[in-house]
């Protein structure tokens, strides 16, 4: 998987994730992990609102994966068939 999708999963597992945790289990840099979280949110994939001094992140479910290949599918599809999280409800599936 890319950078991307794990960042995305992070997130989604835990909506007030500090990326600085992201970062450190996806592997990669906190400036990387800042950029993948700014490149979800400019595609529409995550919302950013502010709580205090922490962020939390929303997963728009509905959006259509970008690859034209995987048009039809949904990305809280892919979600749930990675972690098993209902993007919609937050419940198990």
């Amino acid at each position: 998987m890319t950078n991307h999708a794990h960042v995305l999963l992070c997130v989604v597992r835990d909506p007030q994730v500090r990326l600085r945790d992201v970062a450190e289990v996806v592997g990669i840099t906190e400036r990387a992990a800042q950029r993948i979280v700014a490149d979800l949110v400019e595609a529409g994939y995550l919302e950013r609102t502010r709580e205090g001094r922490r962020n939390r992140y929303r997963l728009h479910p509905d959006l259509p994966l970008r690859h034209p290949m995987d048009r039809d599918t949904a990305i809280g599809q892919l979600v749930a068939l990675l972690t098993g999280i209902d993007a919609r409800s937050g419940n198990l599936v």
